[in-house]
């Protein structure tokens, strides 16, 4: 399966001489490849269970991406933010395993 989509960066700025706290996001298109499709509910003590993908892109990366691969949060697919916990570096190109739905006050 084909993927187009963008990939979320996540640096953090500094708001004032010394203070670095305000993190700036800054959203990159890729194209790349679907290697993993699936998906599983994470069972919690809560009313709804958590919708975790256990997905896995390849996107073909450019010097931006290898030099800031670190500060990749999240993959938007299928109208969808999901975290990005782990990336590969395999040149030409950048593994992400995708995991649960990212929401703007993640700090992982």
């Amino acid at each position: 399966m084909r993927y187009y989509g963008k990939v979320g960066y996540c640096t953090t700025v500094e708001t004032r001489p010394g203070v670095w706290v305000e993190d700036q996001i800054v959203e990159r298109p890729y194209y790349g490849d679907v290697l993993r499709f699936s998906r599983r509910y994470q069972g919690a003590d809560k009313v709804n269970d958590d919708l975790e993908i256990s997905n896995q892109i390849s996107i073909l990366a450019d010097p931006y991406a290898y030099d800031h691969f670190s500060e990749i949060r999240y993959v938007i697919w299928m109208g969808v933010k999901w975290k990005v916990p782990t990336v590969e570096v395999e040149y030409p190109r950048l593994k992400l395993t995708v995991g649960g739905v990212y929401t703007e006050n993640d700090e992982s």
